[in-house]
């Protein structure tokens, strides 16, 4: 406890020396920050071969180059979003001036995951450093090589008492969570999402937690089938499906099913041939325990596609499950691997009905070329965030926010929401001493009416 605790001390230390509430220091954190990246960047991808089995190609388009992406818009609008912002007073407080002023929240807590382990890690700690916080990072010990670069990485751009890195397990995490931060990003399971907001509730300190779930993709009969077919597999895939944002199952309608199912086996084909799982650019299992519990899951379901698997590469083929029910023990988890239900329907309203019935998804996926199936599904399912006729893709994008709702996760970070996340907004009004209306002091008789004139 007590290395955390000086870290801790020494981060406060720093932070109210005022040392990074100006925007030159945070354009420059944030450029250090993409230098470093650019000099560690093999070190990157072999970690992440490494840990994961992720290409280069893989790696890069889906972490380095969403931090990247990240960091170009920050150090882009960053001026603006820290200068004050006018707003109009109220009538009753005539004359005054009033702004919102974008202030850091001071020393904050980032525990990473390890699906994701760069992207995860660095994109929130940007958003953090333009802000004007200091930061402790926990990269997962589950991404154990990759979070050893990172560690290498941080320590080599940032002086500890702005960016401090801890490794290890659990036990680091509690001594961390013990500690009062300002704030705390998770990126993780629902399960220990509510570790982490019981530990911040005895501080009162503000979470941002962005979970997972069971993320919906419907395929209505409209849709291009093999197009549709092709895109899910990608998404599916990425990561060998270990993705918070994966199309967690289909939802289709009972006329298309044998189609994409067709569809999607060719799909996997091209993309990775006839055995996927001794393709090189197929990603592997995070660990044995995820090994052993997504080989049980392949079990409560008849794969029509893949089904086959490698204990010594900890591999398993892209399998679509059918013969799967709502309360298949494979619809009561999120899968996180490259196995994907297929559940048929035979209307498009009974489909939301059953989505509705279910926790908030972190991502809900449509594809069709009905219009109005389309403004239903956006207008009567509550979602994080998702595509039409694309998967996973909106989370690249810097100029949207990326969050969940409900058991999903709550807050957003990416571009200006990151910002805002990682900002307190200060109000500020300032009154005249040139005027002092006199009807606000007692005594108030006969003055209701003008209080009712001006708040009306």
């Amino acid at each position: 406890m007590e290395h955390c605790e000086e870290a801790l001390s020494r981060q406060r230390r720093f932070f109210e020396s005022g040392v990074t509430l100006s925007a030159g220091f945070r354009l420059a954190a944030l450029k250090r920050l993409a230098d470093a990246m650019k000099e560690y960047e093999t070190r990157l991808l072999t970690a992440l071969r490494e840990d994961l089995g992720k290409s280069s190609f893989e790696a890069y388009a889906t972490e380095l180059g969403v931090v990247y992406e990240e960091i170009r818009e920050l150090r882009a609008h960053l001026k603006n979003w820290m200068r004050p912002k006018p707003v109009r007073g109220p009538l009753t407080q005539f004359p005054c001036v009033c702004s919102v002023r974008p202030e850091p929240l001071g020393v904050v807590l980032i525990l990473s995951p390890w699906n994701y382990p760069v992207q995860l890690t660095l994109a929130p700690l940007a958003a953090a450093l333009a802000a004007g916080n200091c930061a402790v990072v926990k990269p997962s010990r589950y991404a154990a090589k990759t979070a050893v670069v990172l560690e290498d990485m941080l320590r080599s751009a940032f002086p500890s008492g702005l960016v401090t890195v801890f490794q290890g397990g659990a036990a680091v995490n509690q001594e961390l969570l013990a500690l009062k931060f300002d704030h705390i990003f998770f990126t993780g399971s629902p399960a220990v999402g509510r570790v982490v907001m019981e530990a911040a509730a005895k501080h009162l300190t503000p979470v941002t937690l962005e979970l997972g779930g069971k993320s919906p993709c419907i395929v209505d009969e409209t849709a291009d089938i093999a197009l549709a077919a092709r895109r899910i597999a990608w998404g599916k895939l990425l990561n060998a499906g270990q993705t918070c944002v994966a199309p967690d199952y289909v939802l289709i309608h009972e006329t298309m099913l044998h189609s994409f199912a067709r569809e999607f086996a060719g799909a996997v084909r091209r993309m990775y041939g006839e055995e996927p799982i001794q393709n090189p650019e197929y990603g592997k299992i995070i660990n044995e325990k995820h090994m052993e519990r997504l080989k049980l899951l392949l079990q409560r379901g008849t794969p029509i596609t893949g089904g086959t698997f490698s204990d010594r590469s900890r591999k398993i083929a892209p399998t679509l499950l059918t013969g799967v029910s709502w309360d298949s023990p494979v619809m009561q988890e999120e899968i996180f691997g490259p196995i994907l239900p297929l559940i048929p329907y035979r209307s498009f309203s009974q489909a939301l009905a059953e989505i509705r019935k279910r926790p908030k998804p972190l991502a809900l996926y449509l594809f069709t070329h009905d219009p109005d199936h389309e403004r239903r599904a956006l207008r009567e399912v509550s979602f994080g965030g998702g595509c039409v006729n694309d998967v996973v893709v909106h989370l690249t994008n810097p100029h949207m926010p990326f969050g969940g709702v409900g058991e999903s996760g709550m807050g957003a970070y990416h571009g200006k929401a990151g910002f805002l996340t990682f900002s307190h907004q200060k109000s500020i009004l300032k009154k005249s001493t040139a005027v002092d209306l006199p009807v606000r002091y007692p005594p108030y008789a006969g003055k209701l009416p003008i209080v009712r004139l001006l708040m009306r």
